[in-house]
């Protein structure tokens, strides 16, 4: 898993180096771009940058993932830590009595006995309480040992899963930086309003499948409008996988944060047997996802600088089809 880690980052940096020198407006400097090429390049650019967002999602879901293993861990490693530690001030406790009273030391029990027997004595004494404390814990120490070598891995991977941590959020000014740039070219294209047209064209959700599928369906209908937020999961904004992950938690349903891994948890199914709450997944990379509402429809959380809106599922490169079991 720290190799996974390890490659994520230098996946994440790579991406992200490059993501400065692509933002730009082409076209001919004679003329303003057309609304249609001003949303090409929000979309080329957007493709761009929401993997990196996934990953993100990834990464923290990851560390959080860990983090509660290592404190289960430790929960389990401190009270047989205490037994431990109990045991050897019993021992201690006895070899500081015998310091402060002189008869640890060989020369003194020689001085005040006229023989070395009475020192010896008190040495095997001292290593029969020893052993009893050791054979009396010797199960606790067992399972210490084996508790200790699963949690040192962990925390190994865990120091490097925050380093990849700190390193992503050292780079979060270049992400809002391209970010920003996404808005201003879509601010420049349709004015402040962050829509194209209506939010809600049809009625939301066009089908209803009953059961959870269509508590979900409901849930991602009403939140549209509501702004999208890279790395949120509601209940006031949303990233794509984010308002999925919410719509379904409503529902009952538990998904991750993170599209491969919503893609991974769910049924595929064809395009044919389709049902509203059932997710689709775009791009080879799966970096986008919608929640799908019936007849070609999905609500979707789109891009930075727009908000959760409906749109045919067809407007973008599908991947695949999942259902939440």
């Amino acid at each position: 898993m720290e190799t996974h880690t390890r490659r994520l980052l230098r996946l994440v940096v790579a991406t992200l180096s490059g993501l400065s020198l692509a933002v730009g407006i082409t076209g001919a400097a004679h003329a303003e771009p057309t609304p249609a090429e001003l949303e090409a390049q929000i979309d080329k650019k957007w493709n761009e940058v929401e993997p990196i967002i996934e990953q993100h999602n990834q990464l923290k879901g990851e560390l959080k993932a860990n983090l509660a293993k290592q404190a289960q861990l430790k929960n389990q490693i401190d009270p047989l830590q205490a037994q431990v530690d109990t045991a050897l001030m019993r021992v201690s406790a006895f070899s500081v009595l015998q310091y402060k009273t002189g008869r640890v030391s060989t020369f003194n029990a020689l001085m005040t006995t006229g023989s070395p027997d009475t020192f010896a004595e008190q040495l095997v004494m001292l290593n029969m309480i020893a052993k009893d404390e050791a054979a009396g814990i010797k199960d606790v120490l067992d399972s210490k040992k084996v508790l200790d070598e699963q949690k040192k891995p962990l925390d190994e991977l865990i120091a490097t899963q925050k380093a990849a941590e700190a390193e992503m959020a050292a780079k979060e000014t270049t992400i809002n930086a391209e970010i920003k740039t996404l808005n201003d070219l879509r601010t420049k294209a349709y004015g402040t309003s962050g829509a194209t047209g209506e939010l809600r064209p049809v009625a939301c959700p066009v089908e209803y499948s009953g059961g959870d599928a269509a508590k979900a369906a409901q849930v991602a209908c009403q939140q549209i409008g509501k702004k999208y937020v890279w790395a949120a999961e509601g209940p006031n904004t949303f990233d794509c996988s984010g308002l999925t992950l919410y719509a379904w938690k409503q529902a009952g349903h538990t998904l991750r944060h993170y599209t491969k891994w919503q893609y991974s948890d769910t049924k595929r199914v064809s395009r044919a047997d389709l049902k509203a709450g059932d997710l689709v997944f775009f791009y080879s990379d799966l970096h986008h996802v919608g929640l799908y509402v019936g007849g070609g429809w999905m609500v979707h959380a789109p891009t930075s600088g727009d908000v959760v809106r409906m749109k045919k599922i067809d407007s973008a490169p599908i991947a695949g089809y999942g259902r939440v079991a």
